[in-house]
């Protein structure tokens, strides 16, 4: 039982725990924020430049909310930052992130059947297994984790999931039925499914494939995105380009919510007047925090630091793997979207440990029993990577 009261730095929140002597006096404490929101504080907590904008624009701008269809300055200057910093040609805006795998699924079949000459009604979206996109109901009809289907259905019809990672699985079906094919909507680095990373030629072989289908690639960033895996957008660390990409968490800066879905021009071509819209997409409020974001991630080079700190602390995983074979089963990550991953036994909880992780001042996440994920701020220094792992190594040894 814990309440967070405020931040101390970008890394660290202050945390309250009531005293059991005194109930009505607090201890105050400090963890390392190790969940960073899903990937959704990656420029750190409270940054001033962020933080500035928004008291600038509701206090001296004093920005009325006004719908897609008046044109402003601040989504003029959103449309270019996401479209600069994502090399695509078009950018939708959008709110909440789910709402981006949601529109690439209706961009993919339009473009299936008004391009490509799919006949009506038999569009097919390619999924990968251990896929998280979301909880709408398009998401949860990609999914293939039974706890979050539970009692919604009946789901959306065609679709097809293939195993991550496994280009053969995928080449398959796509010989059979890419002719019906729109697109394999898939995430470049697996983050729910507890950090799964592709082989390196993966990403170049599934372009090539795509292509040669006439496919569309439609990756999902939203929790990838914004320097988390050592580059702006994980797709680049393959040396390939998607024809769709969907973003949003960090997109808002850790302010406010803010989502977009960027991609090719003769792709994102395929919507019209009324096929598509949204209320706030693009606000000026959200527009503005949007192209903050940008800044603070170009700027702060916070790619490149979490290239430079990811990769200290994959170095104390793989030393802790080698010190607890019997405990550490694996450890994954790319940039600061890390996991381990505990050996099969019902002592090696990962709710437990991070549990545990929390009485030693690190905020963590278990995911599918026995994977623990790291993802701190993109801010976040040398010596709180050495904390972190020591607090592993702690919780751990102690298992």
């Amino acid at each position: 039982n814990a309440v967070v009261s405020h931040v101390k730095d970008s890394s660290t929140l202050i945390v309250r725990k009531p005293d059991p002597k005194e109930i009505d006096k607090y201890i105050e404490s400090e963890i390392i924020d190790g969940l960073c929101c899903y990937s959704a504080v990656n420029q750190g907590q409270l940054i001033q430049t962020i933080v500035d904008d928004v008291v600038t624009h509701l206090t001296k701008e004093k920005l009325p909310t006004v719908p897609r269809s008046i044109r402003h300055k601040y989504m003029s200057a959103f449309l270019l930052a996401t479209t600069g910093i994502t090399g695509m040609d078009r950018v939708v805006p959008k709110v909440a992130g789910v709402e981006a795998p949601e529109l690439m699924f209706k961009i993919a079949r339009r473009w299936g059947y008004r391009i490509k000459g799919i006949p009506k009604g038999e569009a097919i979206i390619v999924a990968a297994k251990g896929n998280f996109h979301g909880r709408t109901m398009t998401a949860i009809s990609l999914s293939d984790d039974d706890l979050s289907k539970e009692d919604f259905g009946p789901f959306l019809t065609g679709i097809e999931l293939v195993p991550f990672n496994d280009y053969d699985a995928l080449e398959e079906l796509f010989e059979q039925k890419g002719d019906r094919i729109a697109s394999f909507m898939v995430e470049p680095i697996q983050g729910e499914a507890g950090v799964i990373v592709p082989d390196d030629d993966y990403w170049p072989k599934v372009r090539a494939l795509c292509d040669e289908h006439n496919i569309l690639l439609a990756m999902d960033e939203v929790q990838t995105g914004f320097g988390r895996t050592g580059a702006n957008f994980a797709h680049q660390l393959y040396n390939v380009k998607p024809d769709l990409m969907g973003c949003g968490k960090a997109a808002g800066g850790g302010i406010l919510p803010v989502s977009f879905v960027a991609g090719a021009d003769e792709v994102i071509g395929v919507l019209t007047p009324g096929s598509e819209g949204s209320t706030f997409g693009g606000y000026p409020l959200g527009a503005g925090v949007g192209v903050y974001a940008i800044k603070v991630l170009i700027e702060e080079k916070l790619a490149e630091n979490a290239k430079i700190r990811g990769a200290q602390l994959m170095s104390h995983f793989e030393n802790m793997q080698t010190d607890f074979p019997d405990k550490i089963k694996e450890v994954r990550g790319k940039g600061l979207l890390t996991a381990f991953e505990m050996q099969n036994s019902p002592h090696l909880d990962g709710h437990h440990v991070s549990v545990e992780l929390l009485k030693q001042g690190v905020y963590a996440k278990e995911t599918h029993h026995s994977t623990v994920r790291i993802a701190p701020a993109l801010t976040i220094e040398a010596w709180q990577i050495d904390n972190i792992a020591e607090a592993i190594r702690d919780v751990v040894k102690s298992l």
